[in-house]
């Protein structure tokens, strides 16, 4: 099978158990809604361009017995792979190994909260990964990493790092450094996941390009996040 997978590493929306960091600004139920528009803009981006003949699209996904909800949110052509049950870290690893033992020649994990993720940034990304034994990241801009390419399942890349902390991205280079790999960055872009990255989002999708970004770097339309913004924008108040 001589395509890459990317993988979007994400939980089905449940009330209550989705995105609880943006809540506030966002009420629960807002924020379970808003993690199915991006899970489902964020895997309408991979599609386009597995469509292009050498990517595969996945959803690498907690919990079992989800599936039915899940596929309503991903294109017709998207595969399943469950989580294995453990720590992030353990997911991780799995999860590289999985989709590399089905016979791809690489492995993109990427995370849910992107939803505007250009997809020159995916492309790039399954460049590099077919490059060799490299780490392919993206940075992310709160100090992680948007993605993480392999092209062999490298445990310790993922093993004792502090997670949802601003040392992840650090802290992978390091490693990768022990293990002598080289690391290719492609262009980094934010994950969505308090009150100050909603509203940048916010800012981005009624046309603020983020000040961060590469002006040769097109946000993705997000479709399902943009109907989101805007129904909230003009709902009535709750009382």
């Amino acid at each position: 099978m001589s395509t890459v997978a990317i993988a979007i590493v994400c939980k089905t929306p449940t009330l209550g158990q989705s995105k609880t960091r943006l809540s506030p600004p966002l009420r629960p139920e807002e924020c379970a809604v808003l993690s199915a528009c991006f899970i489902c803009d964020l895997a309408n981006t991979v599609q386009a361009l597995a469509d292009e003949g050498d990517a595969t699209g996945y959803a690498l996904y907690t919990p079992c017995g989800s599936e039915p909800a899940l596929r309503q949110l991903l294109p017709e052509h998207f595969r399943l792979c469950l989580q294995a049950e453990g720590d992030l870290s353990v997911r991780l690893i799995r999860g590289t190994a999985d989709l590399l033992a089905a016979g791809h020649i690489g492995a993109i994990l990427l995370n849910s909260d992107s939803p505007t993720l250009p997809k020159a940034i995916l492309r790039a990304a399954v460049d590099a990964v077919g490059q060799g034994d490299n780490v392919v990241l993206s940075p992310a801009l709160d100090g992680g990493y948007t993605l993480i390419g392999l092209s062999y399942p490298h445990a310790g890349l993922f093993t004792d790092i502090p997670w949802s902390t601003g040392d992840v991205y650090r802290l992978t280079l390091a490693r990768a450094r022990e293990l002598g790999l080289a690391v290719v960055n492609v262009p980094g872009w934010y994950d969505v996941d308090d009150a100050a990255s909603f509203a940048m989002l916010a800012e981005e999708i009624t046309g603020r390009r983020p000040a961060f970004a590469d002006r040769a770097l097109v946000g993705a339309e997000a479709p399902a996040t943009r109907q989101f913004l805007r129904a909230r924008q003009f709902a009535p108040a709750r009382q």
